[in-house]
């Protein structure tokens, strides 16, 4: 009898030891199941650079190609920037709302979405910055090819940021990805800028001079002609678009193949165990979540005024200080400095916290719009300001990307039964950011042909002068404020934030153990 007692001690003592030995064995996995090595942190980065290298290039450059190269009506140019803001704003949820109830494959759930869009989406980029030989459809040209390049980089990119929540279930491993993406994506737009820029920047558009500008010279200037460079034509000019657009295309696939054979999805990090909901479904549910809502509507104003800043501060260099030769590199200076600054604040935001480093980060570019518009033209200055705003920028890059994963933790502790819905959660923040920039960018473009923009003018009146200045400064620092007003509701703070991490990370081991347990019983019954 004692014999069987201690050899039943034994036994006891045997799978207690080894259930312990098995736990600390799934401790260990998940953590390295979780980590992420710096191999996959710079491939999963550089997928993030094609979206940023094609939006700096469109954003610093569309308006002043339509309108100076292409030569199209400030209106319809103003149309065409407006539809397609638009068009992509409304494919952003619609494309988050598949990619939702997409199907695991061998490739993952994001990968085909990203792989499918790319080839088409370089075609229609490079069919953008070609000029067509007809004039009578020249305006549906780039309206098409823009609403089609906005919708498959969209599928491209909506993918790429849900993604954030697949290839690790550790906070601390997505923060770091992030701000690898980050620090690429700020490096996509110094790409961006500078190749259109310098390629683009060594065939500017000739001007027309006008008004006043004939009498100055006591010339006589034909419209192929530009009175800073005689020997370039607008043949040229567009030749140098072209050329630019192609090697821009060549990086995207470049990119796209990187990160396609170098990140791999994990399945185990976000669980799906809710039914697929309708889009409407979506909508009432990100909405519905207020931390959400009030980081969107904060990020919205925020980015709007970088937004207004960026599609309009190539004509303030042409048109107001007087830069027309030199544009191109006072924006390649602002985009590295904000390069060289996302480090630093991926510092700032761990050593003080997020909503911290919102308030200042952001408030650091209203004394430089200020600046530049009350400082007479001056070419040195100009570029030591343009640098001190670029570490503005780089905060209004690394944060919103950085604090939509914690949201989206938020609503997992709060709604544990509603899982895998990611992909709603980034495209809406998308949709919203975009809508609201297509509206801006209209009205912008429509503003400065109310205030009698001249088509290729190598001066522009009075008023374009003071509507540039409003477009860059004043509206900027008014939605600025207004953005910062609304994060002081925003109750996602360091300590709510753990807290969120703690609770899920006992969600994930209590789903460990249990699955472990069945495996055990099934196991014991075969």
């Amino acid at each position: 009898m004692a014999r069987g007692e201690g050899g039943e001690q034994s036994s006891n003592a045997s799978l207690l030891n080894k259930s312990k030995s098995d736990e600390v064995k799934a401790v260990e996995k998940r953590e390295r199941g979780g980590r992420l090595s710096v191999c996959s942190k710079l491939c999963y980065a550089i997928g993030g650079a094609p979206y940023q290298i094609t939006g700096c290039a469109l954003g610093f450059f569309l308006q002043i190609y339509l309108l100076d190269v292409a030569q199209v009506d400030p209106f319809y140019a103003s149309i065409i920037l407006f539809v397609g803001r638009a068009w992509d704003a409304i494919t952003d949820p619609t494309v988050g709302f598949l990619v939702s109830r997409s199907p695991w494959t061998r490739f993952g759930k994001m990968m085909p979405w990203i792989a499918l869009s790319t080839p088409l989406a370089v075609v229609c980029y490079f069919l953008i910055w070609y000029v067509p030989p007809v004039e009578t459809g020249k305006i549906i040209w780039y309206l098409v090819f823009y609403c089609l390049f906005q919708s498959l980089q969209t599928c491209f990119h909506v993918p790429y940021s849900a993604l954030t929540m697949f290839i690790s279930s550790e906070q601390k491993e997505r923060d770091s990805a992030t701000a690898y993406r980050m620090t690429v994506e700020v490096l996509g737009t110094v790409i961006g800028t500078g190749i259109q820029g310098q390629i683009v920047g060594m065939a500017s558009a000739p001007c027309i001079p006008v008004g006043g500008d004939f009498n100055s010279t006591g010339q006589e200037f034909g419209p192929e002609v530009n009175i800073s460079q005689p020997h370039i034509s607008l043949e040229h000019t567009k030749q140098a678009y072209m050329i630019a657009s192609g090697v821009i295309c060549a990086m995207y696939v470049l990119c796209a193949i990187i990160l396609f054979f170098g990140v791999k999805e994990r399945k185990d990090t976000c669980r799906v165990r809710t039914e697929p909901m309708s889009f409407f479904q979506g909508i009432r549910m990100v909405m519905g979540h207020g931390p959400y809502a009030k980081l969107v509507m904060g990020f919205l104003f925020t980015s709007l005024a970088f937004m207004l800043l960026e599609g309009n501060f190539a004509l303030f260099c042409c048109y107001t200080l007087g830069f027309r030769d030199d544009f191109q590199n006072i924006l390649l200076v602002i985009m590295l400095s904000a390069t060289l600054t996302i480090p630093f604040w991926q510092w700032f935001l761990t050593r003080f916290g997020k909503k911290t480093a919102v308030y200042v980060g952001t408030t650091s570019a209203i004394p430089f719009m200020i600046v530049c518009v009350l400082v007479k033209s001056n070419l040195i200055v100009t570029y030591v300001i343009s640098f001190a705003a670029g570490v503005s920028i780089a905060a209004a890059f690394l944060l919103p990307w950085s604090m939509l994963p914690d949201v989206v933790d938020d609503f997992k502790v709060q709604n544990p039964d509603s899982q895998g819905h990611e992909a709603i959660f980034y495209s809406f923040y998308v949709f919203f950011t975009k809508f609201a920039s297509g509206v801006s960018l209209g009205i912008s473009t429509l503003s400065l042909d109310f205030a009698g923009y001249i088509t290729r003018g190598c001066t522009q009146p009075v008023e374009v002068d003071i509507t540039l200045k409003v477009l860059v400064s004043a509206a900027p620092i008014i939605l600025i404020i207004v953005g910062l007003i609304i994060f002081i509701t925003y109750p996602i703070n360091e300590e709510r934030r753990q807290g969120n991490r703690k609770l899920l990370n006992e969600q994930r081991e209590n789903e460990l153990d249990s699955e472990a347990d069945s495996t055990e019983t099934d196991a014991s019954v075969v």
